[in-house]
């Protein structure tokens, strides 16, 4: 242990004090602030309603499917990315630890010994050689060295330079419980947009499996026209290739289910297996009345804009860390302890004891590159930041109104392709009589049929767009996580 027998103070980081002032200028951070005003509405029509938003409501109260609740659940339990995200609340928690650490001293026990031998004609070996022993206990040659003591080192935080460090700490951890509040929000929309997807995929299954039905009976009736000679052959094969093509879109929808399921699957962190549910109803299904609130309010409901505003004050305190780099440092060091060359002698006081104290003052005078290259990334980080909170505002605003946007226009086209379809309905009803009575020509049969399939496939699928909006909403406005 290197102890020294004599109390010093060090006095030469007091003129490195001095010459860091004549010296020493400190560069200045760009001075950027952030925008935060948004528009008072999201839209002309959504002007005038209250402040209520549906961002507040729990997830389990807002879906109330109870099988789609279950797998939300499971989710939140074994989703990778979700507990990838976790271990890193818990190194953002350790390294507050980390800071609060530096601001205490750092104190500790250690012991040593060795031997040591130095030439005679030496400072030390002659002040070895005139020592005075008592009696029967001569200087040993080589010399031993036997020490056992404390020791403490603490940079006293003149500056608050460890504290500033210890609050960028706390911001970035907060910044990492929103990360992870924001996973929350989005695996939960991504599960219940994946669930309607799946009942619409089975809803489309069964519309082709009774088109095929249907489709079969009416080349039953075609066959026997043309044993009648009231068709052709031509009239059979057109009526054999269109139901050979909607068998085909059964086992596209078969795969299509499947995908799906496996995706959810995934999601859950689990193997493939079925996905309990029910498609009973499904277009019966009317979606979630929604209350979007005014556009401030997601400054504090949506977990994206609080990470990105906690890893700017994060930023803005790095700033301020680096530019103390440049300032000088304060150190204490302290040991109390015994040294002696001897076993015998090591625990005989006050013969044997040591201690030392110094401070040391310190300051950068020459080849501060380092700390300017430091501060300027910095100060870069810092922009970064801003630039960052002010996109994840712009991102949030523009979610909401287009997805406020997508529900008004899906709502009128699933009213305009509800009236399609019942038309096509009526309208195959009459060509088929039509054709059996011989006054209409199959094709328009043909026509018809497939006319009804695609309209009724899409119905569906506007019906999926029309849950999967009223989630995208509830999700953009900062809902799912609470």
């Amino acid at each position: 242990m290197d102890i020294n027998y004599n109390k010093r103070i060090s006095w030469l980081g007091m003129g490195l004090f001095a010459l860091s002032l004549v010296g020493c200028k400190v560069p200045q951070a760009t001075q950027m602030k952030e925008n935060k005003q948004m528009p008072a509405d999201f839209s002309d029509v959504q002007a005038g309603r209250d402040t209520v938003s549906s961002a507040s409501i729990p997830w389990k109260q807002f879906f109330t499917d109870p099988n789609l609740v279950s797998l939300i659940d499971t989710a939140l339990k074994n989703n990778q990315e979700l507990n990838i995200t976790l271990q890193e609340l818990e190194i953002a928690k350790n390294d507050i630890l980390l800071r609060k650490g530096a601001l205490k001293p750092i104190v500790g026990i250690r012991a040593g010994g060795g031997l040591e031998k130095v030439g005679r004609y030496t400072s030390q070996g002659a002040g070895d050689a005139s020592t005075e022993m008592t009696p029967g206990h001569e200087m040993p040659d080589p010399l031993g060295d036997l020490n056992i003591g404390a020791y403490a080192h603490w940079e006293v935080d003149i500056w608050k330079k460890l504290k500033d460090a210890e609050q960028s700490a706390v911001n970035r951890y907060l910044a990492t419980v929103e990360g992870k509040n924001f996973v929350y929000s989005s695996l939960i929309a991504e599960i219940a947009n994946s669930y309607y997807e799946l009942l619409g995929f089975d809803y489309q299954l069964n519309i082709i499996r009774q088109n095929i039905q249907l489709q079969q009976k009416a080349l039953d009736v075609v066959k026997a026209q043309k044993e009648a000679s009231r068709v052709t052959e031509l009239a059979v094969k057109k009526f054999e290739a269109e139901l050979a093509k909607t068998k085909g879109l059964e086992f596209s929808s078969l795969q299509q289910i499947k995908e799906t399921e496996n995706r959810i699957n995934f999601l859950l962190g689990r193997y493939p297996q079925p996905i309990q549910r029910s498609s009973e109803g499904f277009m019966e299904q009317v979606p979630a009345m929604l209350k979007v609130g005014i556009p401030s309010q997601l400054l504090s409901n949506r977990p994206d804009i609080l990470q990105a505003e906690y890893e700017l004050k994060a930023a803005k305190l790095d700033v301020q860390v680096a530019r103390k780099e440049f300032y000088p440092s304060l150190d204490i060091t302290a040991g109390l302890g015994l040294q002696a060359f001897k076993p015998s002698y090591l625990f005989r006081l006050p013969e044997s004891l040591l201690f030392n104290l110094a401070g040391d003052l310190a300051a950068p005078l020459l080849n501060k590159n380092a700390i300017t290259a430091e501060f300027r990334s910095a100060n870069a980080k810092q922009i970064q930041a801003i630039y960052n909170y002010e996109r994840s505002l712009l991102n949030a605003y523009s979610e909401v109104s287009t997805q406020l946007s997508n529900i008004e226009n899906l709502e009128k086209g699933y009213q305009y392709k509800h009236e399609e379809v019942d038309a096509l309905n009526n309208s195959m009803n009459v060509s088929t009589e039509l054709f059996r009575s011989a006054r209409a020509d199959y094709l328009e049969v043909l026509m018809t049929q497939r006319d009804v399939l695609d309209a009724k496939l899409e119905l569906v699928e506007i019906k999926k767009q029309q849950l999967s909006a009223v989630v995208n909403v509830y999700k953009a406005l900062g809902g799912g996580w609470k």
